[in-house]
């Protein structure tokens, strides 16, 4: 969208707070599709939601290069963001579901991995179809975004359905074999199934036959509202902290930095692009390495000094040659900083760290704080941008990150390498699991101790 609205505004001639609505819509709509999605995800399964996101935004995507109007153009922007609430609400909560554990960081990562392939191959084709009419041109960079979501029908064909959810529905052999796929040992296979059954029948046990669980997510006791706040918490600094408007603006940004040519603002979004998937490769092999928190540390600290040496960029050098390189320099170190930790990790933890009864509607929660803070940023950029200038929008997206830096350091436990009943427990038995370590190293230094007076 952010190469097809320039010619949107050429060919259909509106306004820039309708080209705000038009951009920042897609994310508010979204949050509708990521609360249904919660309660749909319960009842038909991680899997066929799958399958009705990307049939709702098929038709979104139809919609929109077909549009004679502003008015059906924000018809089919409504579908669209329907679907995409469904789907960044459901694909980490199914891989995270489905993975084992040493895997889980990393595999869960992956649509964070192809939602920066799809961006880098937006900006791709909105460069490559550029020279058409501005009728067509926009209507072409629409539509090829449509082909992707094909794949996922016959993606259906080949994926099981998650195993937590099947041993909900007391589908025990049906899970047994999907874990069966994921893991050779039979015996560790088990003691999953069997962990998995333990939770699930805690999830349905007496204590919450009569409690719904968005009452539980109102009204949540203190380990689950630790989860909430870490989840949701971590869910709203990933969007407040610009990312969105320095993707969806990019154009924008560096006509403030001087480029003025269509052409040449689309070539340099491209490198945006390019770094934004080329450095989620390193998330992906370091978030199971390194850990959670650790690249969400590296991740928030390069992004605050980014997106302050952009803001005094724009603020001292004004337009020039010296300030467009400087310009797309620090849009990439921002976007590639991102892409290391708080694009990928943000999505992993909301996925890892709630209990199996209200995973799927507690990360749809988190999805829905995700999108509205996106839509807030998305559809205020260009009004904040004039009103305080551009440079001074960014000082304030780093002042943002820096709040983001502190929040991970008091707030964000490490969930490496436990299994989500473990995670669960972590919360849940916070002080008196620190309690046993410490009585469990007492014990081993005692066993020592006795090694070493025997020998």
């Amino acid at each position: 969208m952010s190469g097809a609205v320039i010619f949107i505004k050429e060919d259909l001639k509106i306004s820039e707070v309708q080209v705000e609505f038009l951009i920042g819509i897609l994310s508010i709509i979204s949050l509708f599709g990521s609360l249904g999605g919660g309660r749909t995800s319960d009842i038909i399964g991680r899997k066929w939601t799958m399958a009705l996101a990307a049939v709702v935004f098929q038709m979104g995507g139809l919609t929109m290069t077909l549009a004679p109007s502003y008015a059906v153009l924000m018809v089919g922007r409504f579908l669209a963001g329907i679907g995409i609430g469904f789907g960044v609400m459901i694909s980490p909560i199914y891989i995270a579901e489905i993975s084992p554990n040493l895997n889980r960081g990393s595999l869960t990562a992956f649509p964070e991995i192809f939602i920066n392939v799809g961006i880098m191959l937006g900006y791709v084709s909105n460069y490559a179809f550029s020279g058409l009419s501005a009728h067509i041109s926009w209507r072409v960079m629409l539509a090829v975004g449509i082909l992707p979501s094909v794949f996922i029908g016959f993606a259906l064909f080949v994926i099981p359905e998650s195993p937590r959810w099947l041993v909900m529905q007391n589908r025990i052999d049906e899970a047994r074999s999907v874990l069966l796929k994921t893991n050779e040992d039979e015996k560790e296979v088990e003691e999953r199934l069997a962990e998995i059954q333990q939770a699930a029948g805690f999830a349905n046990s007496d204590k919450y036959d009569d409690k719904p669980v968005w009452r539980e997510l109102l009204f949540p006791p203190p380990p689950l509202r630790r989860m909430l706040i870490t989840g949701l918490g971590i869910q709203c600094f990933q969007q407040i902290s610009g990312i969105d408007a320095t993707v969806y603006y990019s154009p924008e940004i560096f006509q403030a930095a001087g480029i003025e040519d269509n052409s040449k603002l689309l070539a340099a979004t491209v490198a945006v692009g390019i770094s934004k998937t080329i450095f989620i490769l390193v998330a992906i092999i370091l978030i199971d390495k390194l850990g959670r928190k650790p690249l969400l540390m590296i991740s928030t600290i390069g992004m605050t000094v980014c997106l302050f040496c952009m803001g005094a960029t724009l603020a001292l050098l004004g337009k020039g040659s010296f300030a467009i390189a400087l310009s797309i320099l620090f849009v990439c170190g921002n976007v590639a900083f991102f892409s290391v930790g708080l694009g990928p990790v943000c999505w992993v933890l909301t996925s890892e760290i709630f209990p199996l009864r209200v995973r799927a509607q507690a990360s749809a929660l988190g999805a829905v704080a995700n999108r509205v803070c996106s839509g807030l940023v998305a559809m205020s950029f260009l009004s904040v941008s004039e009103a305080i200038s551009v440079a001074g929008t960014f000082f304030a997206f780093s002042a943002i990150s820096a709040l983001a830096i502190a929040f991970v350091v008091t707030l964000v436990p490490e969930t490496k390498g436990k299994s989500l009943e473990q995670i669960e427990m972590m919360f849940q038995n916070e002080y008196e699991i620190q309690g046993k370590e410490t009585e469990l190293g007492d014990v081993e230094q005692l066993v020592q101790n006795q090694t070493d007076l025997t020998n």
